[in-house]
């Protein structure tokens, strides 16, 4: 009954894939989108049932469907292992899931290629939950391949447009140069311990009677992270994030806010036994983080895009995540990763309402003033934007400032990286705020003319995440520190417990201060001086420079693209047809001999003879006289 269970949560989603794919398109959009999103919810619900047993009994769940692989001493079976950290993951992806499922019923409604989306949707569920629920790195490896061909497939969705395939084909390629880390990663994990099943390896680190040279590990946990990077959008394989904006907005509330973008800090978590040995790619990690925080932050600063903002701010609280993990607070970063789901979906969710609403424009020069006609989702913006700006009390408050807390205690230049970081998070976010909702509405008459509320199978799943972005702080309040608690069987080194005293209470006003001196400094630009920002080709000087991302894109091309692509076609004109000329020679000249040599075989008995007495004789000459 358990296994029927188990597969039912996993299978769940790729049967609405299969039903959508065959049948989607014959029995309507309405019905092929709520097939789709019945498919998550069912497996939202026995992620549920799980969830409460584990928390319960302590005990992870592990299963072996079939055994898989065996060569040698080596053997893996295909299982599933629902534990703390697995369910937890669950949870949210299939939540959020669910309500982005929900509410892409009404946003694709005119999409004549709905039942497509809801398709691809649904596979991508698939994957995810798969990457999560493996018992070992092949598994998830299946999954992680998965999620990235899906992302390739809905980031490209809208393929009439060359950019928006361009981006999707961006966002394959980027992934693929990480997945090559895993992979690397994973063989030399397999090299070491002999297997790829996460208890084995970590029994096979404490035990230390399978360890191969000390340097290899060190290796291995270099590798996942640089496969990390990819799937994770860190410095310096972000930039495929912002262009993966291209795709419907839906797309990017899953994909980029709860699901795909944490998948690298789920990965790190679950093999965090392995990085405990590795100090040095801990420490590195922990930069990386900061940097690529540092930096996406302040290029969301100068977007104007509503998306681009939102990606840049994924970006860099994918930052923070990661230089929680680098001075090991797993929880910390865990925390993060669920807090953020409730907000930055909820923000994605809500922009996508607000271009719903102005039929397609995304430039927020053009917006303005939009809080009176769309109250809802102004209302839960907002909540989410206090969220994710660290105010008090709302679930980004706690989540960020446990980092900050552990960056201080851990090293103080990251601290200080990481706090900078924050202040413009609250800056640039409220500034989005202040642009699209406040003041008078600078778009076209007759967009003012069509200015209206969303639908409630929009504003519905805005108003549960807004809900959840105030309150979800409450899982690892400190003094009951439930998800600290919760978590800690997965974990090789026990989280600290912080109490509140006068140092935490110190630390977390200063990071509050920092969150108001951002808001106070966009409301004195943005609504106090009622400053818009000017067209593109007026921004000059250093601003130029962030506005165009630090010009990495174009640096990239010139480094990279452009010598491959010269490469390429030298081989293509160059040396391709050489080679084909050459082999065509070959052929052409053993085609002339032949006709030559054919001639020969005219069919005269006497020619033959004679030939044959010249060959006769040839012999005998050289056996007698040449020799």
């Amino acid at each position: 009954m358990e296994n029927s269970l188990i597969l039912l949560l996993l299978v769940t989603p790729f049967l609405g894939f299969l039903f959508n794919v065959f049948f989607g398109k014959s029995v309507g959009k309405s019905v092929s989108g709520y097939i789709g999103t019945a498919a998550v919810v069912v497996s939202f619900i026995i992620s549920i049932i799980y969830f409460l047993q584990v928390n319960e009994t302590g005990e992870a769940i592990k299963v072996s469907l079939f055994d898989w692989i065996t060569v040698s001493n080596f053997k893996l079976d295909f299982g599933i292992l629902l534990d703390q950290l697995s369910l937890l993951w669950l949870l949210f992806v299939t939540g959020i899931g669910s309500l982005i499922h929900l509410y892409s019923i009404s946003y694709m409604h005119d999409d004549d290629n709905m039942h497509k989306f809801f398709a691809y949707l649904n596979l991508f569920v698939f994957f995810m939950i798969t990457l999560v629920v493996g018992s070992n790195l092949l598994v998830m490896f299946i999954g992680w391949e998965g999620v990235g061909l899906c992302s390739y497939l809905l980031i490209g969705f809208w393929y009439k447009n060359q950019d928006y395939n361009n981006a999707a084909k961006k966002a394959f390629i980027m992934n693929r140069i990480g997945d090559l880390g895993f992979l690397v990663g994973m063989f030399i994990l397999a090299y070491c311990y002999n297997s790829l099943d996460y208890d084995l390896i970590q029994s096979g680190i404490i035990t230390k009677g399978t360890v191969a040279p000390d340097h290899l590990p060190s290796i291995a946990a270099l590798c996942l992270f640089i496969g990390a990077t990819g799937k994770s959008a860190q410095l310096p394989l972000y930039t495929w994030l912002p262009d993966a904006m291209a795709g419907p907005t839906p797309v990017s509330a899953l994909i980029h806010a709860a699901t795909m973008v944490t998948a690298g800090i789920f990965m790190i978590t679950r093999m965090n036994f392995v990085f405990e040995l590795t100090p040095f790619v801990q420490h590195t990690i922990a930069i990386v983080g900061a940097v690529t925080a540092l930096v996406a932050a302040s290029i969301g600063l100068l977007q104007n895009d509503i998306k681009k903002v939102l990606a840049y701010s994924t970006v860099s609280q994918l930052g923070l995540m990661f230089l929680a993990l680098g001075m090991g607070a797993y929880t910390v970063a865990v925390f993060h990763v669920i807090t953020h789901a409730f907000f930055k979906a909820c923000l994605f969710l809500g922009s996508g309402s607000v271009i719903h609403a102005l039929h397609g424009e995304q430039d927020m020069r053009k917006m303005g003033g939009l809080r009176k006609a769309m109250p809802i989702t102004f209302a839960t913006m907002l909540i989410s934007t206090l969220a994710i700006a660290g105010i008090f009390p709302f679930a980004g408050f706690w989540s960020k400032d446990e980092i900050l807390l552990a960056a201080f205690e851990h090293n103080k230049v990251l601290w200080v990286i990481g706090s900078i970081a924050s202040i413009m998070t609250a800056f640039y976010m409220f500034r989005l705020m202040y642009l699209t909702f406040f003041r008078e509405f600078r778009g076209t008459e007759e967009q003012k003319h069509h200015l209206h509320e969303s639908p409630s199978l929009i504003t519905f799943p805005l108003i549960i995440l807004a809900i959840l972005a105030t309150v979800g702080g409450i899982i690892n309040l400190p003094g009951s520190m439930w998800l600290n608690h919760f978590i800690e069987p997965i974990l090789k080194n026990k989280p600290i417990h912080h109490e509140l005293g006068t140092h935490e209470y110190m630390l977390m006003g200063v990071a509050l201060v920092g969150a108001l001196i951002g808001i106070i400094w966009a409301y004195t630009k943005y609504l106090k001086q009622a400053f818009v920002p000017v067209e593109d080709a007026q921004i000059q000087g250093f601003s130029k420079t962030i506005y165009n991302k630090y010009y990495v894109d174009e640096f990239y091309t010139f480094l990279i693209v452009k010598p491959l692509n010269g490469l390429s076609n030298f081989f293509r004109t160059t040396l391709e047809p050489a080679w084909s000329n050459s082999v065509y020679g070959l052929g052409t000249l053993t085609t002339s001999i032949a006709n030559k040599g054919k001639k020969l075989q005219n069919g005269s008995i006497g020619f033959y003879l004679f030939v044959f007495v010249i060959g006769f004789f040839s012999i005998i000459i050289y056996l007698f006289l040449v020799q």
